[in-house]
């Protein structure tokens, strides 16, 4: 029961065990989508074009939410964008504008919502038409590689979502620059330490027309920037490095040294670029440099979401330190990447923890405000001096944009590119669902028939999800289901037929289909604790992490637009006590299920909101009187275990960690003999 984060998202060696057909790349074609032919090394899955997995259920409504939220209308008050150069004004010419486009772009098509799709294409058209004669492209103001990379991502999703060719030429043509122009990334540039992220167009493009230039651009990339599997391989950021930061007796920030290759959101691009350079080479040890960079990101500055601390540079595992949202959607979008090149299935775990805690965790239920910085010890989000390793003192607040503006252009690729992942296709011409949750899939099976398969489900507030098959006749083709790790004693059926559905593999159904035959998946939602920071306890509960219920004040700091009043920055403060500790019996410690009261109710139309918390928790807790705000956070976690005798105890309760703006999620832990 209880797991140390190294056992939590555990990468195996034998995960694909159960799906032979991962074993070899050798002779294996599909027919129905492009895949990596010679030279590139056979993926493990193919990603589906953008719109063939729609969002569902309260899902659907997530991505409503958000596009009648910031996503919805940030180009019409928001200054970076409403006069972004990326659509021929003269505002903007950097990165803003291509950030914000990749998340609009799949967020419109998903949605099939017009009036986004119109604020789409002033950008495309606007890209076509600057258009240079050696392939550079984009505002005439900037000068830099690193905005055309992200441009080169939207510009491939909005070809998947429309057809639209034109698109393909400008991308070709920018590559042609790349191939005919010296390389230009140097190591302390954005450019640079990013450079990879063009990859991700070039490989793409490969697959869809053969040409070697691709490829020939791709590896003067590659060869040429920072190297980031040497930084995996030789993890050198091993401190404890909270406690180095600039504190009243460390005024200097004396030993820190801050760079790029500290930058939070440099390291979550960077964590699939050894799977694209594996794409390009072949060479097995970029995994292995993978894995032993994300055991150390745990190990070292790991947070209980899945995501690690980076405020902005990597800080430690105190649960007061910060990451930055802009850290929290790259590292969603690399681990998609990831899952398609490797196939893993603990990455689809911690794909799942981090969508469904860390990214609805820093942003509002509105989907109107966000922060810079989250906390998973978060008692007070307010304008002052945190430890942070070096963002601004607003960094925790609620806002339009606070410390730093980047977020506010860069949050919305998050949910709607999740969508897209949760399924992919498979080199048997099968489709695998590797990330959990209600949606609607259309795609070519077997040898070319179209199937919609609707997941039918509440996860992961429930564990109960139903797998509804349409098409027009009847067609054999193999079904692949990732069964998380935590899901020990799952079942898996269709109709009365069981199939083996072992935690921490992808379950195969492989038979002929027939319209409205379904497939009953139940997934037991045991709670579960981990051991974290001063061997203080974190509660879960399938893919979600649960923290206290704080009460809270909420003050509205400013207003940014009157047409738009919830575009505000907020404060919060707590309303009542954050500082308990869990206070289970020796008996109930080890059967959690028996120590909690557990609360479940429907998902409402905004399934991220405290009041209507889906799954309610609730435990005795002793409360710790000289456990006390430090530096305008939750103060150091006593060591636990707790002796409990003579503190007061009362019953609280715990919700999913993204339906809370204040939580203590990292618990000291008192146990009763």
């Amino acid at each position: 029961m209880n797991q140390g984060v190294m056992g939590k998202f555990t990468l195996t060696t034998s995960a694909l065990a159960a799906c032979v057909i991962f074993a070899s790349g050798a002779g294996i074609q599909a027919a129905n989508y492009a895949v990596n032919t010679e030279p590139l090394a056979a993926e493990a899955f193919i990603e589906l074009p953008l719109g063939s997995v729609k969002p569902d259920g309260w899902l659907r409504n997530q991505l409503k939410i958000q596009a009648k939220g910031l996503t919805g209308h940030l180009d019409e008050f928001w200054e970076p964008l409403f006069a972004s150069a990326w659509r021929g004004l003269d505002g903007d010419s950097w990165e803003r504008g291509p950030y914000y486009l990749d998340g609009l772009v799949p967020l419109a098509y998903l949605l099939d919502d017009q009036r986004l799709i119109a604020k789409v294409r002033p950008y495309i058209e606007y890209m076509l038409l600057t258009q240079q004669k050696n392939g550079w492209f984009g505002p005439v103001k900037n000068t830099d590689r690193w905005p055309l990379a992200v441009a080169l991502k939207v510009l491939i999703q909005y070809n998947e979502a429309t057809g639209d060719d034109r698109v393909l030429d400008l991308v070709r043509d920018y590559f042609q620059y790349i191939v005919d122009n010296k390389p230009d990334w140097p190591d302390d540039q954005w450019r640079g330490v990013r450079a990879m992220e063009n990859c991700v167009a070039a490989q793409w493009m490969y697959r869809k027309t053969k040409d070697p230039m691709y490829l020939k651009a791709a590896e003067s990339i590659a060869n040429n920037c920072y190297k980031w599997e040497n930084w995996f391989s030789n993890f050198a950021y091993t401190d404890q490095a909270d406690t180095l930061w600039k504190t009243p007796n460390n005024p200097e920030g004396k030993g820190v040294q801050f760079n790029l290759f500290s930058h939070g959101v440099n390291i979550a691009m960077a964590l699939k670029y050894p799977a694209l350079k594996y794409v390009q080479t072949g060479d097995k040890k970029l995994k292995e440099s993978f894995t032993v960079g994300l055991d150390s990101l745990d190990r070292y500055h790991g947070q209980v979401t899945g995501v690690f601390a980076c405020d902005e540079h990597l800080s430690g595992k105190n649960p007061t330190q910060g990451t930055e949202l802009c850290t929290v959607v790259e590292m969603m979008y690399s681990l998609e990447k990831l899952i398609s090149i490797w196939g893993d299935p603990a990455l689809g775990d911690r794909l799942e923890s981090i969508a469904y805690n860390a990214l609805p965790g820093t942003i509002t239920p509105d989907y109107w405000t966000h922060q810079y910085d989250q906390q998973a010890n978060q008692v007070l989000c307010t304008i002052d001096r945190r430890k942070w390793s070096t963002n601004g003192d607003d960094s925790n607040i609620y806002g339009l944009e606070p410390h730093f503006g980047c977020c506010t252009a860069n949050m919305h690729q998050g949910w709607p590119k999740f969508v897209s992942s949760m399924w992919m296709a498979t080199k048997d011409n099968g489709l695998a669902a590797v990330a959990l949750g209600p949606n609607i899939v259309t795609a070519k099976v077997a040898d070319g028939k179209r199937v919609n398969i609707i997941q039918e489900t509440e996860y992961p507030f429930s564990g109960e999800i139903t797998y509804q098959i349409a098409a027009q006749e009847a067609v054999e083709f193999p079904l692949y289901i990732r069964i998380p790790a935590w899901a020990t004693g799952a079942e898996l059926k269709v109709g009365e037929d069981s199939y083996p559905a072992e935690a921490g593999t992808f379950a195969c159904i492989n038979r002929t289909w027939n319209s409205d035959d379904k497939v009953h998946l139940e997934l037991p939602m045991k709670l579960r604790s981990e051991r974290r920071y001063h061997d203080s306890i974190s509660i879960f509960r399938g893919p979600l992490v649960f923290s206290l219920e704080i009460g809270q004040y909420a003050t509205r700091l400013k207003s940014h637009n009157q047409n738009y009043p919830d575009a505000a920055d907020w404060e919060f403060r707590p309303a009542s006590d954050w500082n308990y500790a869990l206070l289970f019996s020796a008996e109930d410690f080890e059967n959690l299920d028996k120590a909690f009261r557990i609360k479940t109710y429907p998902v409402s139309v905004i399934p991220f909101a405290a009041p209507a918390a889906p799954v309610v928790l609730s435990i005795r807790a002793c409360q710790l009187n000289d456990w006390e705000m430090d530096w305008n956070s939750a103060g150091d976690l006593p060591q636990s275990p707790i002796d409990p005798k003579g503190l007061d105890t009362e019953r609280i309760q715990l919700i999913p960690y993204g339906c809370t703006q204040l939580r203590i999620t990292e618990f000291p832990l008192a146990i009763k003999h």
